[in-house]
């Protein structure tokens, strides 16, 4: 499996998360990064990306809550996740393009609820 996911679970509104999301060296040579969310019965939507010049795009509905960041040495990526609410309950997903292809992680859920 190119990319594995962990970190999530049931967490109360306003509360915090981070996601890990964890490849070989090779994926993390990338294009571009990133992570995106399905909540059920929605189409799969992008949350935040950072392109292979640097910038980072955030959906609105997360900015200023959410943070995307990679550790090099331990080919990993992150999301940061606070100030959580209900409206954020979705298996998140990370993805890498990485010469051409892209790769998805299994998905991980995030359960807002009190």
């Amino acid at each position: 499996v190119p990319l594995v996911e962990s970190g999530g679970g049931l967490v109360q509104p306003g509360g915090s998360l981070r996601l890990s999301c964890a490849g070989s060296e090779s994926i993390f040579r990338l294009d571009r990064m990133g992570w995106y969310r399905q909540a059920p019965g929605k189409q799969r939507e992008f949350v935040v990306i950072v392109t292979s010049d640097g910038t980072t795009v955030h959906a609105d509905s997360v900015k200023g809550r959410f943070t995307i960041s990679r550790d090099n040495a331990k080919n990993t990526m992150y999301l940061q996740m606070t100030s959580l609410r209900p409206q954020d309950t979705a298996v998140y997903y990370c993805n890498v393009i990485s010469s051409g292809i892209s790769y998805w992680g299994q998905g991980t859920q995030v359960t807002v609820s009190s």
